[in-house]
């Protein structure tokens, strides 16, 4: 085996080439990348796999208690003038349940599974910053948990997930409500950023020696592409939130008319965040689909630039559309014609993608597994979701559907249909490589089908209810409408969706316990995440591979090649150039560490006191600096290991 970045070592410590490691060696690895065990080593913990299953766990927890309060809603509204809930918890939940599946869920569990596989794709032992991606997670699960115990203390916020101004205002909106909902957004959208930070410094200079951007799996160009996209989508909605909050409890006047202000700042602010957000949650689910369409086609993608460069595209057209939420507004026609314009053109791209994955199904060898059913299942969802996006492009259609269940079924049919299928395939597909386990495909195809049968049942009346004129966020409505039929079906559909969902959960617990081994590739697969032992250990490979094309496993005649000279005993990584990944550098990365946990919890005191006093902010950021010097203050064992391995030959 050839042996082309390496290093030397002392005998003790050297790393040597993939099989040839010995087994003292996977143990010192494994002792090193390992997290301390006890209460004290899980709340230290950094390993990137220990922090993505806390975010894929934390995000799915919530996606139920999401899931439980639209099941709610959908029996309100199985039948005319229902009194299960009255209109204000009804608001209430409608405002928790959009408010959780859009910034609790369909972005940060997009995040979870790229936290997890992004680093064994290319090649790494950990993701860079490891205790930023730490505090990441608690920063995000204390912003969700303040949201749901406001919620169960009847202080939740009932303006809508989108809250509007002036209903969200202080002259109409009293109580605590909207200002946790606005000090929650701050929470997770701090959370995305750092984890759009992590990825996308560990795609850059973490990628193995040999996988230039021409090389990497599409996945990861999605990841990229996504967190590129994160960075640029999230200060707004952050700073209209910390305007709102400010109008609130500071008494300024950014959304006042009367003083100078404008309601429809808001609305902008809002929406170049919120439609850009449809295709942060969109496009990791377009990588997940590359990924399993290669491998139970038993092809690489056709068209690879084609699909990178619609990525792409996509990325820099949605920066474009959020005016599209706005057609009912006083913005000039000439304006919104350009937004018409651009909400067409972004599906120019995404065809594109769907020709490509098309190509690669008719000439593959198909092995029609679970993940593939929903891969197959989100293209008929998708394309009726595009259809209708289209019509909504469209000025005069929208202002005659605008704010009716119309719009509710398209959000639907793009967010839980072009996203929720893919990732229940990315589930079945990666769960055996996270456990060690197969998924049982018996109660695979009974989840998909019952999820896919409810989502439709439960979904497309309500085109029909929109065309009829059922306003969206009603909470009941008359006998006589012509909507108790279609409605009822969407409560059934609904109902469905929740069995499905049930199915998976046993199946996952079922599996997890007993299900069949997997092996380190069970599908066969290319990647070089599958190269690896399933589940991975801490130091994810025993030695760093060379990588010789864009599905390694699959290269004919390749020898096998590995990074050799990195340490055992210490936290070494190879860092490579960002174009090219060719060797660069061998930083040490920093071990586990408390204070990553103890900043999140004086973070999360410094925003939920500003919620009842300004001053939380000015007393707040002293137990905030106090943690971040913690954090930062060197370690002088660490330092002269680093010396160490800095002054080898």
């Amino acid at each position: 085996m050839s042996d082309p970045p390496s290093a030397s070592a002392t005998p003790e410590t050297r790393l040597f080439d993939g099989p040839g490691a010995t087994p003292e060696v996977r143990a010192a690895l494994a002792r090193t990348w390992s997290d301390r065990p006890g209460w004290f080593g899980a709340l230290a913990a950094v390993n990137h796999k220990t922090v993505a299953r806390r975010f894929v766990v934390t995000t799915f927890a919530f996606f139920l208690l999401g899931g439980l309060l639209a099941l709610t809603m959908r029996l309100q509204l199985a039948r005319p003038g229902n009194r299960l809930v009255g209109p204000e918890l009804y608001n209430q939940l409608f405002t928790i349940h959009g408010t959780t599946m859009m910034f609790l869920f369909a972005v940060p569990v997009m995040q979870a599974v790229a936290i997890w596989l992004v680093p064994l794709m290319i090649g790494a032992r950990s993701v860079a910053f490891p205790r930023m991606n730490a505090y990441a997670y608690w920063v995000f699960l204390f912003g969700g948990l303040t949201l749901y115990v406001a919620f169960a203390l009847g202080a939740g916020a009932n303006t809508g997930w989108f809250s509007y101004v002036p209903l969200a205002g202080p002259d109409y909106s009293t109580g605590k409500g909207v200002d946790i909902w606005a000090q929650m957004i701050t929470f997770t959208e701090l959370s995305a950023l750092l984890e759009a930070v992590v990825l996308i410094a560990t795609i850059f200079k973490l990628r193995a020696p040999g996988m230039s951007l021409n090389r990497m799996p599409l996945f990861v160009w999605a990841t990229l592409v996504t967190q590129f996209m994160v960075l640029f989508a999230m200060p707004a909605v952050m700073l209209g939130s910390t305007a709102l909050i400010l109008d609130r409890l500071v008494g300024t006047h950014f959304y006042n008319p009367a003083r100078g202000g404008d309601v429809l700042l808001w609305q902008h602010l809002f929406w170049f965040f919120g439609h850009p957000e449809v295709y942060l949650i969109f496009i990791p689910p377009l990588g997940f689909i590359s990924s399993i369409i290669a491998t139970f086609a038993r092809r690489p993608v056709f068209g690879y630039p084609a699909m990178v460069l619609a990525l792409i595209a996509t990325a820099f057209l949605a920066f474009g559309l959020w005016v599209h939420h706005m057609f009912a507004t006083s913005i000039p026609a000439l304006g919104k014609s350009f937004f018409t314009a651009a909400s067409l053109m972004i599906a120019i791209p995404s065809g594109v993608q769907i020709f490509c994955w098309l190509a690669t199904l008719w000439r593959g060898r198909l092995n029609l597994k679970t993940p593939l059913w929903f891969v197959l299942a989100f293209f008929f969802i998708l394309v009726l979701g595009g259809l209708t996006g289209v019509m909504l492009g469209s000025v005069s259609l929208d202002l005659q559907v605008h704010d009716t269940y119309f719009v509710v079924a398209h959000l639907h049919y793009v967010l839980l249909g072009g996203a929720v299928f893919p990732l229940f395939g990315a589930f079945y597909y990666w769960f055996p490589k996270a456990t060690g386990r197969m998924l049982d495909e018996t109660l695979g195809r009974w989840q998909f089908w019952l999820f896919f049968i409810g989502f439709n049942v439960a979904f497309f009346p309500m085109h029909v209810l929109g065309l009829h004129g059922m306003p969206r966020r009603v909470w009941t409505y008359p006998h006589g409408m012509g909507w108790d039929g279609l409605n009822l079906s969407a409560t059934l559909g609904a109902s469905t969706i929740g069995v499905s969902v049930l199915v998976f959960l046993v199946n996952v617990v079922r599996s997890y316990q007993r299900g069949a081994l997997a092996g380190a590739d069970p599908w066969g697969a290319g990647t070089l995440e599958w190269s690896t032992a399933s589940p991975p250990p801490p130091h994810n490979f025993d030695a760093l591979p060379v990588v010789h094309g864009r599905d390694p496993l699959w290269e004919p005649g390749a020898q096998p090649a590995y990074v050799s000279g990195l340490a055992a005993d210490a936290r070494e990584v190879l860092s490579t150039t960002a174009l090219d990944a060719l060797p660069d550098l061998r930083p040490l990365f920093p071990s586990p560490s408390i204070w990553p946990f103890v900043s999140a919890v004086a973070t999360t005191v410094l925003f939920i006191g500003s919620v009842f006093t300004p001053w939380a902010v000015v007393w707040g950021s002293v137990p905030v600096a106090v943690a971040l010097i913690g954090w930062f203050w060197p370690n002088r064992g660490e330092n002269r290991r680093a010396l160490e391995l800095e002054q080898r030959p």
